[in-house]
């Protein structure tokens, strides 16, 4: 051992068995020496301000990271739509409650990460690729088939569900109603079955109607089949149709245009997500121009129009969120046969017929589900 360091060590040992041999006394009066060697008991008066502040701004420095954590603890759910989300909102707010249904509230144990494409359709395939790249425990295609070919067409790992108003089996979602297969299940909703319904419902309500203008969207994969069935119908009830296409905003204010100059006995709304998150002009432009209009989903009987025929799409919404859940859950989408979505509902606004000045024959207001007066 280095000669000059033992004095040191020595004088470190005497100072260690000195320490051991002294009394632990606790006393503070004021004549025993050996209280003079304890450190004063810390008060929030003794510790020093800045000490304080330091302690509190590591405590904030942590949260932010204590809030990061339990996000990434979270499930997420990714929610694509062809839609806008002001347009859809209550349908957001039916999914939310699937969701509840289940167990799972969004913000608590679970997060979404929506995707609007806004009527673009052609914005689905990317919007479905970037929301794969995430960790999703489920992929909720909703807004028309076109959002569910896209998630299918992105994973053949990630659950599926969707909404479709399209046969499932024709267009490839599944491989059957009652036993899906593959990574994908959901909802299909009564839509193009019921175009010629609202036809004939029309006719009804305006018997004397010859010519019908028909507004659809020519970039939903849909469309065609939609209007062959239309006008084999209108040539059953000897009607003519005028078929006006809008796949944008503008597009809508030009069919109006388009009604009024071709003298349209009345419109027909056709099927299409594009159409329900535009439902407030749509309506406005009707109401302006007087032109008694049938739509699909009871949301635009209930905002003024005139007349609804169609499945319930809230209730649609709130299944797949059921769905969401029970595979959140852990089941299985091939376990899970797609719902088909069968409440039909006929809604008559009165209060919009009146304004047009339209009567509304007694036999058609007892076949309604709902008059709004």
């Amino acid at each position: 051992m280095n000669s000059r360091l033992w004095p040191l060590k020595r004088h470190r040992l005497r100072s260690a068995r000195r320490a051991r041999g002294r009394p632990h006394s606790l006393s503070h009066h004021s004549g025993d020496a050996q209280t003079s060697h304890l450190p004063p008991p810390v008060t929030w008066r003794s510790m020093r301000r800045r000490e304080f502040i330091a302690l509190l701004g590591g405590a904030a420095t942590e949260w932010p990271y204590v809030a990061q954590a339990q996000k990434q603890a979270m499930l997420v759910i990714g929610f694509l739509h062809s839609g806008s989300p002001d347009g859809y909102a209550p349908m957001v707010t039916a999914f939310r409650q699937g969701l509840q249904e289940t167990g799972h509230i969004e913000g608590q144990n679970v997060a979404i990460e929506y995707r609007w494409a806004e009527g673009h359709y052609d914005r689905l395939p990317a919007m479905a690729a970037d929301l794969i790249r995430q960790p999703l425990a489920v992929l909720v295609a909703t807004g028309g088939a076109a959002s569910g070919l896209a998630a299918k067409s992105a994973t053949t790992a990630t659950p599926i569900v969707f909404i479709s108003g399209t046969d499932p089996v024709k267009i490839g979602l599944v491989a059957s109603l009652n036993r899906p297969e593959g990574n994908a299940t959901g909802v299909n909703v009564l839509t193009s079955e019921l175009v010629m319904k609202r036809l004939e419902l029309l006719r009804h309500l305006i018997p004397n109607a010859k010519l019908i203008a028909v507004l659809a969207n020519p970039i939903n994969f849909a469309t065609p089949t939609n209007l062959q069935d239309l006008q084999a119908a209108a040539r059953a009830l000897g009607l003519q149709l005028v078929v006006l296409n809008a796949s944008q905003e503008r597009d809508i204010d030009a069919a109006f245009a388009a009604v009024v100059a071709q003298r349209a006995n009345a419109l027909l709304i056709g099927p299409d997500p594009f159409f329900f998150s535009r439902r407030h002009r749509i309506l406005a432009l009707a109401a302006r121009d007087a032109v008694p209009a049938m739509y699909e989903w009871r949301e635009f009987a209930a905002a003024g129009g005139l007349i609804s025929y169609g499945a319930s799409l809230g209730d649609a919404y709130r299944l797949v969120g059921v769905y969401a859940g029970r595979i959140l859950n852990g089941a299985k989408p091939s376990d899970l046969p797609v719902q088909q979505s069968t409440k039909v509902e006929l809604v008559i606004n009165l209060k919009t017929a009146k304004a047009i000045g339209l009567a509304v024959s007694p036999t058609l207001l007892a076949r309604a589900d709902e008059v709004i007066e």
